[in-house]
């Protein structure tokens, strides 16, 4: 069985927005404060569309994920959706 893996879409609000445009390595920082939490960012993405951007970590268990969405979250710089991920072949051998 693979480390638990979360897919983050993420948006900026207009105070995120602002502190990206005035500060692009704030991003590069945060993920580092991420990591400190607990969680590794594996993948992130830039978006065009509704969500800015689609990150992908791997944490030992939902509680820190919901922790660390908490904490970002209440910083009132970002919207998040998250999602657990499971790996295609651990999803097929859980089915035999």
């Amino acid at each position: 069985m693979t480390t638990p893996e979360y897919v983050i879409l993420s948006r900026l609000t207009a105070d995120g927005r602002k502190t990206l445009r005035s500060n692009p390595e704030r991003l590069l920082e945060v993920n580092e404060e991420i990591d400190a939490m607990g969680a590794k960012v594996m993948r992130q993405y830039a978006l065009l569309g509704k969500y800015d951007f689609l990150t992908i970590l791997e944490a030992p268990n939902n509680e820190t994920v919901a922790k660390l969405m908490v904490e970002l979250g209440a910083r009132g710089s970002l919207e998040t959706v998250t999602f657990a991920a499971m790996n295609v072949d651990d999803f097929l051998a859980s089915l035999k």
